[in-house]
């Protein structure tokens, strides 16, 4: 495996906030990686040391196979969570000039600058001030100025932030192609379903300190599973089964949204590893009618709040690092 960015023992603080403690990560070539975590985590600190905006107090940086960012600077794109717009200038020129300051020529960065426009229906806006377009056209405008020079590397950061779904799927679809193309992706956020359709893999950030680093599902090993049944029968034999942890009714009335007369429900919360087929199974022997059998993966919001809630009782344990 080919690494795009490696990042080992990150540390960076403002005074007396550390914001990053001793942060470690690798990121292969060709994927798709989150930078997850809520507001104040330390994403974008992280973020802007990998792109050297700011120096880490200690540890090491390796993108590309170098680690002078000075030399690999050209092969990166970057979109800032604050969007920095000329809004004097019209689309086509401030497309035109960011690809100049990544090398590229005034003549091929226009032409390029025109047909990425254009394959993106935005075309009839490259001559438009950017203060005159939407929020919207604004940020594809410039998350295209931040890929035109073909880098290798692409970092955004809170790329989502303020748009509507429709210009938030625009972007996803974006970021797929790219991936697709061989480009690695890094992107930061606080909202989960972007990560969950995005990512190959993701590294959790919870105040400063890494607390989960790996795919979608590894992190959902970490996690009781839950499903759900609905009977007529008495299902409460089912807290006697092998592999279930609990078994949680819901008794029929207005809280529960269970009439007197509907099937009853209950949540059973299993072992990690059981096969649901033996849920279904054991029912059928105990001759237990199902109505409803439900069951559905951990989200990475259930994720997200396990173990950010798990790593805030650790990190109120870590000592400052002086």
């Amino acid at each position: 495996m080919t690494l795009a960015i490696k990042a080992e023992n990150l540390h960076k603080s403002y005074g007396t906030k550390k914001a990053v403690r001793g942060i470690s990560f690798s990121i292969p070539e060709g994927s798709i990686y989150g930078f997850l975590g809520p507001n104040g985590a330390g994403k974008t600190s992280t973020l802007r040391m990998l792109l050297d905006i700011i120096r880490p107090d200690s540890g090491s940086i390796e993108i590309l196979g170098s680690r002078s960012i000075a030399t690999v600077r050209g092969q990166i794109g970057y979109l800032p969570e604050e969007k920095g717009l000329y809004k004097a200038m019209n689309a086509e020129s401030f497309m035109t000039y960011l690809a100049t300051l990544k090398g590229m020529s005034e003549s091929q960065a226009r032409r390029k600058a025109r047909a990425s426009l254009e394959e993106f229906g935005l075309l009839s806006y490259a001559r438009t001030k950017l203060g005159a377009l939407s929020k919207g056209q604004g940020q594809k405008i410039q998350f295209l100025a931040a890929v035109l020079h073909d880098p290798q590397i692409v970092i955004f950061d809170e790329p989502f932030s303020g748009l509507d779904p429709v210009n938030q799927q625009s972007l996803e679809q974006l970021i797929i192609r790219l991936a697709r193309d061989g480009r690695t992706i890094v992107f930061s956020t606080h909202v989960m379903q972007h990560a969950e359709r995005l990512c190959d893999q993701f590294l959790l950030i919870s105040e400063g300190v890494k607390v989960f680093d790996g795919t979608l599902g590894e992190a959902r090993k970490l996690l009781s599973r839950k499903a759900s049944i609905a009977s007529f029968d008495d299902a409460s034999v089912l807290a006697s089964m092998d592999g279930i942890r609990s078994l949680i009714p819901h008794l029929p009335g207005a809280a529960s949204g269970i009439l007197p007369n509907a099937p009853r429900r209950w949540d059973i919360i299993l072992e990690k590893n059981i096969p649901l087929h033996q849920i279904l199974s054991f029912c059928m022997e105990k001759h237990i009618g199902i109505e409803h059998f439900e069951y559905a993966e951990p989200s990475l919001h259930d994720l997200f709040m396990h173990i950010v809630g798990e790593s805030t009782k650790i990190n109120s344990q870590i000592p400052s690092r002086s």
